[in-house]
C-alpha cells in the first residue's frame, strides 16, 4: 500500500490534520502508530477515513487524549495484518503565520508536525511556558534592540498596550540593567544602552560575562525569557552568529544557548 502525506498540520485545537495520497483506500483495521523516539513508548489510533477515495484520504486525530509526553514522535501506519511502515511525507510542516497563531493561546504543551530529513512524518512536542519569542535582534547606535511576540501568555493580539520592563541580568554577578519596553497586544520592542550595560558592572568589564534578558509584562505573572523556538531552525548557537560590537573597547555579541535562549556576551 503506497501512502504519502501531502499536507500535515496541528490545528489550534491540537488536532493532527492529515491529507494522504494513497494507491487504494485504507483497509479497515488500519492504525496510526506514534512512537516516542527516545523511550520507544507507542500510542495507537484506529483510523477511519470517511469519504476516502482511491487516490486521496483525509484524517483528523485529536492529540490531547493520547497523553503524549515531550519529545519527538515518529508516525507509522499499521495494517490489519500487523505489518507497519513509517509514514512518508512531502509536506515540510512549516508555516510561520500558523505557528504565530498557535502560540497566541495559553497552553501547557505545544504540538507541531514536521517532515524529518529522511522524508517521514513526525511530531515534536514541547512544554509551552509563556515566553518572549525573538524575531529580530540589532546592535546599532550604541544600543541593543530586540523585537518579537509574546507566546503562550493568553494575551490578545490587538491594539492594547501593556506596561513592560526589559531586564538584563549578569549571570556571574548580581548586576542588572533595566529599561522600559513597548508591548502592544502580543508584539514587543525593547532597547537598552550598551554603555549602561558596560557601566553596570565596571569591575568585570574586562572579563567575559553573560547577560540574560527577560521581559516583565503587565498581566503576565512571571518574567518571560527571550528565545527563538517557533521556527524551523534548531541549534541556533551553532547556526546563527551575530556580528560583535565594541563599547569602550569591550566586545558585545548576542548569541543563543543550546536551548535557543537569547544571551548577550560581554567582554572577553
Amino acid at each position: 500500500m503506497g501512502v504519502v502525506v501531502t499536507d500535515a498540520e496541528v490545528t489550534l485545537a491540537d488536532v493532527l490534520s492529515l491529507r494522504l495520497a494513497i494507491d487504494e483506500p485504507l483497509q479497515d483495521g488500519t492504525d496510526l502508530v506514534l512512537r516516542h523516539r527516545t523511550t520507544g513508548v507507542e500510542r495507537d489510533v484506529r483510523l477511519t477515513t470517511p469519504g476516502a477515495r482511491a487516490c486521496e484520504a483525509t484524517l483528523a486525530v485529536s492529540l490531547a487524549p493520547l497523553d503524549l509526553s515531550t519529545g519527538r514522535w515518529d508516525a507509522y501506519l499499521r495494517g490489519a495484518d500487523g505489518k507497519r511502515s513509517r509514514l512518508r511525507s512531502v509536506d515540510p510542516g512549516f508555516s510561520l503565520d500558523h505557528l504565530d497563531a498557535y502560540a497566541l493561546c495559553k497552553r501547557t504543551l505545544a504540538y507541531r508536525s514536521y517532515r524529518t530529513r529522511n522524508g517521514f512524518l513526525a511530531l515534536k512536542i514541547s512544554d509551552a511556558e509563556p515566553a518572549a519569542e525573538v524575531r529580530a535582534v540589532w546592535i546599532r547606535e550604541g544600543r541593543f534592540e530586540v523585537t518579537g511576540l509574546l507566546a503562550f501568555t493568553g494575551l490578545e493580539d490587538d491594539d492594547s498596550r501593556h506596561e513592560a520592563t526589559f531586564t538584563l541580568d549578569r549571570r556571574q554577578t548580581s548586576a542588572r540593567v533595566t529599561a522600559t519596553a513597548f508591548v502592544q497586544g502580543v508584539r514587543f520592542h525593547a532597547a537598552v544602552s550598551l554603555v549602561d550595560v558596560v557601566a553596570a558592572d565596571p569591575d568585570a568589564s574586562g572579563v567575559s560575562g553573560t547577560w540574560e534578558p527577560a521581559l516583565q509584562v503587565e498581566g503576565v505573572p512571571t518574567p518571560l525569557k527571550l528565545g527563538a523556538r517557533l521556527d524551523d531552525v534548531d541549534g541556533k548557537r551553532r547556526r546563527l552568529h551575530y556580528p560583535a560590537a565594541k563599547v569602550d573597547d569591550v566586545p558585545i555579541r548576542p548569541s543563543y544557548t543550546a536551548d535557543d535562549e537569547l544571551r548577550i556576551e560581554v567582554g572577553g
